[in-house]
């Protein structure tokens, strides 16, 4: 029988974090690339793709060096070896030195122009670490640390630089590093590959890049002419017509995150076992418990109506004919769609969720990727659409503590950390510096009237011996 001891709520404090700016940088490559002003570089309809269009905010906390000259009192060396590294690292990954620019149809293209480059800023707070609170906790008060230009609009990616990092020195000697990587360069196996030569980089002294960075984002071009084999209810355009969008997006919904014992996790895809010889993975099983609680928390109407269940699946083992090569950083994803009634996820049970989960999750394939690449060319959605849908994010698969020292140790906390301007996202998180546990945390956002049930519902608590 599940143990509310599994699942625990995690808090975060509301805060203020005053700091200074010093200076804004532009990082320029550190010696000569194979671009010139005028140049462009295709991007695949897999990087162009509406989700994609977006930059990805992230946070890495450091603790205090021992070594003091890394941590004397104005902490230059922090801002200096990271700027250093930055540079060094553009050679290479070249691109992220430039701008995107619509071209014909409203398709995105990578130009080189002068006076662009990455951005670095220099920040430092009279705060100490510990005033953070719990640094395992992703919290929205943090966002202080990742920069944004004043006054930027909402999803700007057109001539914005493709790197921003902001890198904040605290008085305790301790500093973060907040990074906004544009979607459409990499996805997040690519960003992972990028950060983790950085790191080396900065870490080393000296340019360290393995694998190779691979760019190649012609390998995604379209069929002529496209061939459109399924029927991509992921980006289908679905007028709201369930309490769902509205109860969120009017309620003002807060960010609330539950760490996940491995214990209840190995209970949890037990009981979601389909009733067929197909096992379904943890993830199939956690994603569709979220998707369910979540439903039933927020009480959906009406019954009848479909909702779905969106995340992303790496594609990069399916390609086979023939293989991407080492060092592609480009967008190797595709969005798997479950669908079910609001009915069938309430009455129905986990099992039978879990199992829509599975094939959504099975039916990326190489064809269905290549479908994707033509549907895009074809219909180019140009919205995001949140009718009836849930995303699930899966930080999980990422190697982000480890891809992240850059020469202080790994970080005290690395990942996102405000999801309430995009509530209908759930992420699953990694906890803490390489725990040995195998804990998880997810993050998601609710109406503040549901926050009860939700964590009722999380915990089995009303479900018997079955959910």
């Amino acid at each position: 029988m599940a143990s509310c001891s599994w699942v625990q709520e995690l808090q975060f404090p509301q805060l203020e974090i005053p700091l200074a700016i010093h200076q804004l940088v532009r990082i320029m490559p550190a010696a000569a690339i194979p671009a010139a002003p005028g140049d462009t570089l295709y991007l695949s309809n897999l990087d162009d793709i509406i989700g994609a269009r977006v930059f990805t905010p992230t946070i890495y906390f450091y603790r205090s060096s021992e070594d003091d000259s890394k941590s004397n009192n104005n902490n230059r060396p922090v801002f200096e070896i990271l700027r250093q590294a930055l540079a060094d690292i553009l050679v290479p990954y070249y691109p992220l030195s430039a701008r995107l620019r619509e071209t014909h149809n409203g398709k995105l293209e990578v130009f080189f122009g002068p006076d662009q480059g990455a951005l670095m800023v220099e920040a430092r707070s009279e705060m100490v670490l510990a005033e953070l609170g719990d640094l395992s906790v992703p919290n929205p008060a943090w966002a202080p640390l990742i920069y944004k230009f004043p006054n930027e609009e909402p999803y700007k990616i057109l001539d914005m630089p493709l790197v921003i990092a902001q890198a904040t020195v605290f008085s305790c000697g301790g500093f973060s590093l907040g990074l906004r990587l544009c979607h459409c360069i990499c996805d997040g196996f690519g960003a992972m590959q990028f950060l983790s030569a950085w790191a080396a980089t900065a870490k080393a002294g000296r340019l360290v890049v393995n694998p190779q960075p691979c760019w190649e984002r012609e390998f995604f071009r379209p069929q002529h002419p496209p061939i459109i084999k399924h029927p991509h209810i992921e980006y289908m355009r679905i007028d709201e017509g369930s309490s769902l969008t509205m109860t969120l997006w009017q309620a003002k919904p807060i960010q609330k995150c539950y760490r996940i014992s491995r214990e209840f996790q190995a209970h949890l895809k037990n009981l979601a076992q389909p009733d067929d010889n197909f096992p379904c993975t943890s993830f199939d099983a956690m994603a569709a418990h979220i998707w369910r609680s979540w439903v039933r928390a927020i009480d959906v109407q009406p019954p009848n109506y479909k909702l779905r269940l969106t995340f992303s699946v790496n594609a990069r083992q399916k390609l086979k004919n023939p293989p991407l090569k080492d060092g592609f950083y480009g967008n190797v994803v595709c969005v798997a769609c479950a669908m079910s009634s609001v009915t069938e996820l309430v009455n129905g049970q986990l099992k039978y969720t879990t199992r829509l989960v599975r094939e959504a999750r099975l039916g990326v394939s190489e064809d269905y990727l290549r479908s994707t690449v033509d549907f895009v060319e074809v219909e180019r959605p140009r919205r995001l659409e949140f009718g009836g849908k849930l995303t699930i994010t899966q930080w999980t698969r990422f190697s982000i503590y480890e891809s992240a020292d850059f020469g202080w140790g790994r970080p005290i906390y690395a990942g996102p950390i405000d999801l309430t301007p995009t509530p209908q996202v759930c992420v699953f998180l990694p906890e803490g510096e390489a725990d040995p546990n195998g804990n998880m945390v997810v993050c998601i956002c609710l109406p503040e009237s549901a926050t009860e049930k939700f964590i009722e519902f999380l915990c089995l608590k009303n479900s018997g011996n079955e959910s």
